[in-house]
C-alpha cells in the first residue's frame, strides 16, 4: 500500500486502504516466527526439575495416607515387640523387682524397698531351685522313657497273645505291634504336612500378635495414628503448662499476681518430680487466693493441663496456702495394677501385729501396704464397685495369721464369703431379719468377750475381727426383741448399733476390732457414731460430696480426698482411705489406692491355702447360745427393797453382780434400755433415780405381752 487517502470526519481521520491485488489472495499465508531459543541460563536446571517433581509427589495426599499407614503399623509391630519382649524378660528376670527397689529408694520408702529385695530373692531362690531340677529332669525323662517303652512292649505282647489264642493264628501276636507302626507312620505323614503348612502361617501369625499388642497400646507416634486414636492429652507437663493452667483457672486475683510476676507465675513452682505413672508438683498460691478455690476448680485444671478429671488429684500439704498436684500420664489410670501378690505368691504369710497386708498400689504405682493391727475398719461405696472384694482381700491375708479368729456376718447372703467357711468360727449368711437377729447377737457375743477380756487384761488375747458386710441392712432393719428393743436402726436404742459402739470404745485395747462394709451411706443407715469410731475409713465412688464426708470425714475432704469424683463402674476397686493404716506423708490426710481384684475362685483357693495352715474350725451359722442375761429382772434385783435408787448406785451394784455384762455400761446405756419400757430415770431432788414402781409395771406389762 502506497496511498492513502485521509478525510477528517468528526474531527477524525478516516484512512482509505488500497484494495488487495487479485495475485496475492492465492498465495499461502507465510508461516508465523518459531520462537526464539532459550539460552542455557533461561532454561531449568535438571536437579531443579526433580525436586520440583519430588516435592509434589511428597506432599501429595495419597502419598502422605501411605506414609502414615507404614509408619503407623510398623510403629505397632515395633511397639507390640517392645512389650511383649519386656513383659517376657519381667516374667523370666528380676527386673520388675529391681525397678520397685530403686523407686522405694527414690521416694525414701526404705521398708518397702526392704521388702521388695525379699520378694526378689525368693524369685531368684525359686527360679534357680528349677534350674537345678532341669539339670536332671534328662536323667528322669530317660528312665522314665525306658520304662514307657518297657511296659508298653510288654502291654502290646499281651494283647498280640491274647488275639492269637482267641483267633487260633499266631501271626495276630504282632498284629497289635504293627497298628502301632502304622498309626506312627500316619502320624507323621500327617504331621509333615500340617507341620509345612504351619511354618508358613505360624510366623505370620506371630508378627499379626505383636502387631495386635501394639495396636491395643497405640505405640505408633500420635501423628500417624488414626483421629480418634490420637492423644493430644499426652503432652508432658511443664512448668509453662502449669502456670498457663492455673491462670486460666478463672480466679481474677491468681489471673492477675501470675502476669504481675516477673518470671511470669514460675516462683510459684516447685519442681515436678515423677511420681509413679504420673508427676507432681507443689504450687504455692500468691495472697489473695484459697486452697479452696482451686480444690473447687479441679475440672477446669485437669481440662487445662489436657487430663480428664480423674487424672488429676488436689491434696493440701503442710506447707500454708499452697496445693500440691498430681497429674497422670494420659490414660495410665485404666490400665491395672495386676495381680495380687496373695495369689502369686504360694508363701504367703501374715503378721497381725507387725505386718502389713499388700492391698493394692496407691497413685505414685508404690504398694499400699496396710497395717490392720487393733484397727476398727469402715469401707463404703456405691453398689457394685468392689466394696466386698477390697474388703475380703483384707481378710484372705490376716486368714494366714493362725492366731486371729473371724467371726462374719455377710447380709448380702449371695456367697461372697463362702470360702471363708472352714476359718471363721462364725458365718451367716443372707438378707432377711432373721439374719439380722443372728448378726446382731453375733456382735454383742463379741462385746461380751472383750467385757470378759478386759477383766484380765493381763492375759494373752488371740486377735477378733469381727466382719458385717452389707451393715446397712442391720443399721436399717425393723426388726424388734421380746422387749420392743429393736435390733437395727439409727438411734442409741439399737442393739446392733450399741453393740458396734462397746466394740469401738473399748474392743482395740483386748485385740476386738469391728470391720464393716456399707453401700450407700447416710445417717440412717451409717450413724455418725459409728462411722466415726473406726480407725481406717475407705469410701469408693460416692454420688455427693456429703455422702464422702459421711465415708471418710470432713477432715480427709477438706485435704483433698474426693470419692464423689471417682468414675462410677470405670473406677471399680479404686478406695480413698483416710486414717492410720498406711502410711501417709507429712501433712496428708488421705490416699487413693487401687486395689488388687481376687475373684471368686482365687479367693477360694487362697483361703484353701490359709486352712492348711491354720487349726481346723467348725464354722457355726449363728453364735453359740449364750446365758440369756435378763437386765430388767437384775435391776430389779440390786434395788431390793427400795422404792428408788440412784443411777449411780443402780450402776455401781450391775457391776459387782456381773462385771463381764454391765462394766461397760453408762448413764446413758441405762436410760437407753429402761426408756422403752417406760421405767426410764427421773430426776429427783436435783439427782436421777430410778423408781421400783416403774419398773414392776413394766415386769407386768412384759408378761401381759407374753400372754398374749
Amino acid at each position: 500500500m502506497t496511498e492513502t487517502d485521509a478525510r477528517p470526519i468528526n474531527g477524525h481521520t478516516l484512512t482509505k486502504l488500497h484494495p488487495i491485488p487479485p495475485e496475492l489472495l492465492d498465495k499461502p499465508p507465510a508461516p508465523a516466527p518459531a520462537p526464539a531459543e532459550p539460552t542455557s541460563e533461561q532454561k531449568p536446571h535438571l536437579h531443579v526439575r526433580t525436586g520440583r517433581a519430588v516435592k509434589r509427589i511428597a506432599t501429595h495426599d495419597r502419598t502422605r495416607t501411605v506414609g502414615h499407614l507404614a509408619v503407623r503399623h510398623t510403629g505397632y509391630l515395633v511397639g507390640g515387640t517392645r512389650i511383649v519382649t519386656r513383659r517376657a524378660w519381667d516374667g523370666r528376670s528380676a527386673a520388675r523387682y529391681e525397678r520397685m527397689i530403686r523407686a522405694a529408694e527414690a521416694a525414701g520408702n526404705l521398708d518397702e524397698a526392704k521388702e521388695w529385695e525379699e520378694r526378689g530373692q525368693q524369685f531368684r531362690a525359686a527360679r534357680h531351685r528349677r534350674r537345678m531340677e532341669l539339670l536332671t529332669s534328662p536323667q528322669q525323662l530317660a528312665k522314665s522313657a525306658l520304662a514307657g517303652t518297657g511296659v508298653g512292649a510288654g502291654v502290646l505282647l499281651g494283647t498280640g497273645i491274647a488275639l492269637a489264642v482267641a483267633n487260633e493264628d499266631i501271626g495276630d501276636v504282632l498284629t497289635p505291634t504293627l497298628f502301632l507302626v502304622d498309626t506312627i507312620r500316619w502320624a507323621v505323614i500327617i504331621g509333615t504336612v500340617v507341620w509345612g503348612a504351619a511354618s508358613m502361617i505360624l510366623p505370620w501369625a506371630a508378627l499379626g500378635a505383636l502387631w495386635a499388642v501394639g495396636r491395643h497400646q497405640h505405640t505408633a507416634p500420635d501423628w500417624a495414628l488414626p483421629a480418634k486414636d490420637r492423644n493430644s492429652a499426652g503432652e508432658a507437663i511443664t512448668p509453662s503448662i502449669v502456670v498457663t493452667a492455673m491462670r486460666d483457672l478463672g480466679v481474677a486475683t491468681l489471673k492477675k499476681a501470675i502476669k504481675e510476676m516477673g518470671d511470669v507465675g514460675a516462683q510459684m513452682l516447685s519442681p515436678i518430680v515423677i511420681a509413679g505413672c504420673g508427676v507432681e508438683v507443689d504450687v504455692h498460691l500468691p495472697s489473695g487466693v484459697s486452697t479452696e478455690e482451686i480444690q473447687n476448680r479441679r475440672r477446669k485444671l485437669a481440662e487445662n493441663l489436657n487430663r480428664h478429671e480423674h487424672e488429676v488429684f488436689i491434696t493440701i500439704p503442710p506447707s500454708p496456702r499452697t496445693v500440691r498436684l498430681w497429674v497422670a500420664d494420659s490414660g495410665a489410670l485404666d490400665e491395672p495394677i495386676g495381680p495380687s501378690p496373695l495369689a502369686t505368691d504360694p508363701d504367703t504369710t501374715a503378721d497381725y501385729k507387725n505386718g502389713r497386708a499388700p492391698w493394692g498400689q496407691d497413685l505414685r504405682g508404690d504398694a499400699a501396704l496396710i497395717s490392720l493391727f487393733q484397727r476398727m475398719l469402715l469401707i463404703t461405696g456405691l453398689s457394685n464397685q468392689g466394696k466386698t472384694a477390697s474388703l475380703r482381700a483384707l481378710a484372705l491375708w490376716l486368714a494366714f495369721d493362725p492366731a486371729v479368729k473371724f467371726r462374719i456376718g455377710d447380709l448380702k447372703g449371695i456367697g461372697d464369703w463362702a470360702m471363708f467357711d472352714g476359718l471363721a468360727e462364725v458365718l451367716i449368711q443372707g438378707p432377711t431379719d432373721d439374719h439380722v437377729v443372728a448378726v446382731t447377737e453375733m456382735v454383742e457375743e463379741a462385746a461380751r468377750e472383750m467385757n470378759r477380756r478386759l477383766l484380765a487384761p493381763s492375759d494373752p488375747h488371740p486377735p477378733l475381727v469381727v466382719i458385717v458386710d452389707e451393715a446397712q441392712i442391720a443399721y436399717g432393719s425393723g426388726a424388734v426383741d421380746a422387749n420392743k428393743i429393736p435390733f437395727g436402726g439409727s438411734k442409741a436404742t439399737s442393739r446392733y448399733f450399741r453393740a458396734i459402739k462397746a466394740i469401738h470404745d473399748q474392743g482395740r485395747a483386748v485385740n476386738v476390732t469391728t470391720w464393716e462394709g456399707t453401700q450407700d451411706p447416710t445417717n440412717e443407715n451409717l450413724p455418725k457414731r459409728s462411722r466415726e469410731g473406726n480407725h481406717i475409713r475407705a469410701s469408693l465412688v460416692l454420688g455427693t460430696e456429703a455422702q464422702a464426708r459421711m465415708a471418710v470425714g470432713d477432715a480427709a475432704i477438706d485435704g483433698g480426698a474426693a470419692p464423689h469424683k471417682l468414675r462410677q463402674g470405670l473406677d471399680k476397686g479404686t478406695v480413698v482411705v483416710a486414717g492410720d493404716g498406711l502410711k501417709l506423708a507429712a501433712g496428708q490426710t488421705s490416699v487413693t489406692v487401687r486395689t488388687h481384684y481376687i475373684d471368686g475362685d482365687q479367693a477360694k483357693e487362697i483361703a484353701d491355702r490359709a486352712k492348711a495352715r491354720r487349726t481346723a474350725v467348725t464354722t457355726q451359722a449363728a453364735v453359740a447360745p449364750a446365758d440369756t442375761v435378763d437386765f430388767l429382772a437384775d435391776i430389779i434385783k440390786v434395788i431390793g427393797d427400795e422404792p428408788r435408787m440412784l443411777t449411780q448406785d443402780v450402776l455401781q451394784r450391775l457391776t459387782e453382780l456381773n462385771r463381764a455384762e454391765y462394766s461397760s455400761w453408762t448413764f446413758a446405756d441405762l436410760k437407753t434400755y429402761l426408756e422403752p419400757l417406760g421405767a426410764e430415770p427421773y430426776k429427783t431432788n436435783g439427782k436421777m433415780h430410778v423408781s421400783m414402781e416403774r419398773l414392776i409395771a413394766a415386769v407386768l406389762m412384759r408378761s401381759q405381752d407374753a400372754d398374749e
